[in-house]
């Protein structure tokens, strides 16, 4: 009996991870760059094809081939000051360690080069974007956010003084 309550347990644990797992990496759009593109709720890396860098979203860096040696920074080689990421293409990529098929991903993206006309999560005035904490609209979100709440717990607030007035009620009719 014990075996089977243990059985039980861990079965019920197990799928509790799977289902945090499977959340945090199913949805990852308030961490994408404010310069990312439009109509992805996850994304692992962007590839840019005009510049052969790849970004990888959730550690914030850059990855970029010097010398022949693929190394990262937080921020763009200085060779790349003037690029504008808000202006180029950006292909998503949800492989780990993309730039290992750099030559497959140059080859495949290379008729990206020079596009520009990819809407940036910046610009986008879809309300799913406005809770990225890059999004200009995003203070606005945060206290419509905050309104909502303050109205629900309200709401719930007055229900429960309705409720307990309800019981209050019958408990006087018994008498």
């Amino acid at each position: 009996m014990r075996y089977l309550f243990v059985l039980i347990v861990a079965l019920c644990l197990a799928s509790t991870l799977n289902a945090q797992v499977s959340f945090s990496i199913g949805f990852n759009l308030n961490n994408q760059p404010a310069w990312g593109p439009t109509g992805y709720d996850y994304a692992e890396f962007y590839y840019l094809p005009d510049i052969e860098v790849y970004y990888n979203v959730p550690q914030h860096r850059y990855y970029y081939n010097q010398g022949g040696r693929w190394r990262y920074s937080y921020n763009l080689p200085s060779r790349y000051s003037n690029y504008d990421l808000y202006n180029s293409y950006k292909v998503v990529v949800n492989e780990r360690n993309p730039w290992r098929n750099h030559y497959t991903y140059r080859d495949k993206y290379s008729s990206y080069r020079d596009r520009h006309d990819q809407q940036p999560i910046r610009d986008s005035r879809d309300s799913k974007y406005f809770s990225n904490r890059y999004h200009p609209e995003y203070n606005n979100w945060v206290k419509q956010q905050k309104n909502e709440n303050n109205n629900r717990n309200d709401r719930n607030r007055n229900n429960n003084q309705n409720d307990n007035r309800g019981k209050q009620d019958k408990g006087k009719n018994k008498k």
